[in-house]
């Protein structure tokens, strides 16, 4: 349900707050990609016999929105599925996990069965955890198998080399699509070598790229973006259209990088509601402090601009 309009009573202090930390996820070029591409991959796989069913993989710079990503597709697809299925109750039609550190094959099958609940001790076998939780998988009817932080797969490792016949294991013997994340993919080693060549063959690449602010067209979908956010602001005292009129600034502060911007405007709204202004205004802008990762493009964006 969309939140209360803004002077609405319910939006007690305490409330305002939770929500512009939580905020909202808002729809980019990337991610309607995304959706579409796997709802042509599901369409592909639906009556697949085989084991090399295809899957996806989602590739970007560090804070491109991958994670938000993977998390949109499995909101959508969970709710189409419940929609489609009231009475199955039962079924679990996503799993997610994510590659721990220093991942291991048995490492790996215990994230996914901390996900399904399954019990593991210590005295259980790699081979034990994932029978179980492949029928765990099959029993429920998984359909979408989400797998975040890859790039921590370092396949010229021996565990790292194992822990991704693992995955390919995995998703020969649970009949869904894997969904692949992780950072910079394409030139990591998980695409390398005659391991690399065979998920290569079955997963497209999806990047997840910064979005720009150069052409009219890059301007036009940045200030979409801005005046979406905008319209879930929930501040009193906002001035309408204060994130276009800034959207230059905006993007030289966050470089476009969704994680960055979106933690940019959260945390302006919250210092506002903290400080009783209920408003964002450059000035309050300027005083937010962002990730170094954010901070040092900006320094480095800004040095041509000083020597020109």
């Amino acid at each position: 349900m969309p939140a209360p309009p803004v002077g609405n009573s319910f939006w007690s202090r305490k409330r305002l707050l939770e929500y512009h930390s939580e905020f909202v996820t808002l729809k980019t070029r990337s991610l309607d990609e995304a959706l579409r591409q796997l709802q042509l991959t599901l369409l592909v796989n639906n009556r697949h016999r085989g084991t090399a069913r295809r899957g996806l993989i989602v590739s970007g710079p560090p804070g491109a929105g991958k994670s938000t990503t993977l998390m949109e597709l499995g909101r959508a697809f969970e709710r189409s599925e419940r929609t489609r299925r009231p009475g199955h109750a039962d079924c679990l039609p996503v799993v997610f996990a994510a590659i721990p550190p220093t991942c291991t094959p048995k490492g790996l099958v215990k994230e996914f069965a901390r996900f399904l609940g399954i019990p593991v001790h210590d005295r259980m076998t790699e081979t034990v955890i994932t029978d179980a939780v492949c029928d765990v998988m099959v029993a429920r009817r998984t359909r979408l198998v989400f797998l975040d932080d890859v790039h921590l797969l370092n396949t010229r490792t021996r565990p790292g080399a194992d822990s991704s016949d693992q995955v390919k294991a995995l998703a020969e013997r649970v009949p869904a699509t894997f969904v692949l994340a992780g950072v910079n993919l394409e030139t990591s080693a998980l695409l390398t070598g005659p391991r690399g060549a065979q998920l290569a063959a079955r997963f497209k690449l999806l990047r997840t790229p910064p979005l720009l602010n150069g052409t009219p067209e890059q301007k036009a979908q940045w200030r979409i973006l801005l005046g979406d956010m905008e319209s879930a602001l929930r501040l009193v005292n906002h001035r309408p259209h204060t994130l276009v009129r800034h959207a230059d600034y905006i993007h030289l502060r966050t470089g476009g990088v969704m994680a960055s911007l979106f933690a940019f405007i959260r945390e302006a709204a919250i210092c506002s509601i903290v400080e009783e202004s209920h408003a964002i205004t450059k000035k309050l802008l300027s005083r937010v402090v962002l990730d170094t990762q954010a901070v040092s493009a900006a320094r480095a964006r800004r040095r041509p601009d000083r020597s020109a």
